[in-house]
């Protein structure tokens, strides 16, 4: 069975700037893929039956977006004979603000459409990964991206190399309780994506976010105490907080600094997602 990536992200800014009628949430932030990702396999069959040959512990068939996305594309491309066992080995934090459950969804919806020969245009797969979540497009889209909206209005955006350095806090964050605060700033003024820089852009989730979880207001500080890094903040709506490095033996040496009590990785920012030619 062959393996396909579903990287990371980090959301290198996130900016709440309104909310629309429906309750959902108007952004401006700027995804970038890491290298860090879970690994999927898939194994066709002819039965029309979607498994999950390993679920992860904590998650239900429910909540399971790998399923859910095989499901919806068998449905609305007629594959209704068509099946998959997929299997899935993690390793992106939940509920850690790096899109792992939105990752592994795209992935699926990538590789089945391409092994079951359905074989529709990344428009057409973003479209449909948006019915799953907000943050699906991006990872089909493939590419760095400045995004609005909801988060699936995308342009490319060059970003220089870079390394990171990733603390993952034993703490995972409901997005739905950090959006449904009242205490979330929805009104930052709109930005240009001509005019983003680094030391522009913060995350109107972080305040909201730590005081759910003051760990990670912990863990922010001990990062900001590192010298080096051109960009501390949380990715998402957390619970992991990253910084930005300008080389990889500058990320290892703050990692390697660690606390035992932390815990956390390193990964090069991607140009573009792994399976982005695929």
């Amino acid at each position: 069975m062959n393996t396909f990536p579903a990287p990371a992200k980090l959301n290198l800014f996130l900016h709440v700037i309104g909310r629309r009628d429906d309750g959902y949430h108007l952004l401006q932030t700027v995804f970038r893929f890491i290298g860090y990702s879970d690994q999927l396999g898939f194994d066709v069959t002819n039965d029309g039956v979607i498994r999950h040959l390993n679920l992860v512990p904590g998650l239900t068939d429910t909540d399971d977006l790998c399923v859910r996305a095989a499901k919806l594309l068998q449905k609305r491309s007629g594959k209704e004979m068509l099946g998959v066992g997929i299997h899935l080995s993690k390793n992106i934090p939940l509920g850690g603000g790096l899109g792992g459950g939105s990752s592994d969804a795209a992935t699926t919806l990538i590789v089945l459409n391409r092994l079951w020969g359905i074989n529709w245009g990344r428009e057409r797969l973003m479209a449909l990964g948006l019915e799953l979540g907000a943050d699906v497009p991006i990872f089909i889209y493939g590419r760095n991206a400045f995004a609005e909206g909801v988060g699936e209005k995308l342009e490319v955006i060059n970003l220089p190399p870079a390394w990171y350095v990733v603390l993952t806090p034993p703490a995972p964050i409901s997005t739905a309780a950090v959006f449904a605060s009242r205490e979330l700033t929805r009104n930052t003024i709109p930005i240009k994506m001509a005019a983003f820089s680094m030391a522009q852009g913060h995350n109107d989730l972080e305040l909201v976010a730590m005081r759910l979880q003051p760990v990670i207001a912990e863990w922010l500080d001990w990062l900001k105490g590192r010298h080096g890094s051109t960009k501390v903040a949380m990715s998402g709506s957390g619970s992991c907080v990253f910084a930005e490095f300008p080389s990889e033996s500058a990320a290892r040496e703050v990692l390697r600094q660690l606390p035992d009590s932390m815990s956390g990785f390193i990964a090069p920012g991607l140009a573009r997602h792994p399976l982005s030619d695929f």
